[in-house]
């Protein structure tokens, strides 16, 4: 299935077999230590930077509504956030993922935003649109 938009992945995952349990990292863009100046004007200007985990969070996929609700709860609980990098987690003979598999997983996706291993999660901007980082 083709990805376009959020609804699209959260539609994929209420169709696997086993329960989806989908995993959550906001990101927001922060100056990287040692910027030059070109790095700050940049950065000023609303480009550039580096991508800083915020906050995490994990959802039944049959417990989501859509990609409003999850902005609107994400607004509730943490800091503004620029992206939201997704991925989803199977449960096993009908059962969904443990707390600690959650906690694993989402660990594993922080560690890999911190050292811009982006391959595996599917990033999204604050309108639920796909976005390809390079």
């Amino acid at each position: 299935m083709d990805i376009a938009s959020f609804d699209d992945l959260l539609q994929a995952a209420r169709q696997q077999r086993e329960l989806q349990q989908l995993l959550f990292v906001f990101a927001g863009a922060e100056l990287p230590a040692g910027a030059s100046a070109e790095q700050r004007a940049q950065y000023e200007a609303g480009e550039g930077g580096e991508l800083a985990p915020l906050m995490c969070a994990d959802k039944a996929a049959a417990e989501l509504a859509g990609f409003d609700a999850l902005c609107a709860e994400a607004a509730q609980a943490g800091p503004p956030w620029a992206i939201v990098f997704t991925a989803a987690l199977s449960g096993r003979n009908g059962q969904p993922p443990s707390g600690a598999d959650i906690e694993a997983a989402l660990q594993h996706m922080v560690d890999a935003i911190k050292s811009g291993r982006l391959d595996g999660m599917l990033p999204f901007n604050r309108q639920g649109e796909p976005v390809q980082l390079a």
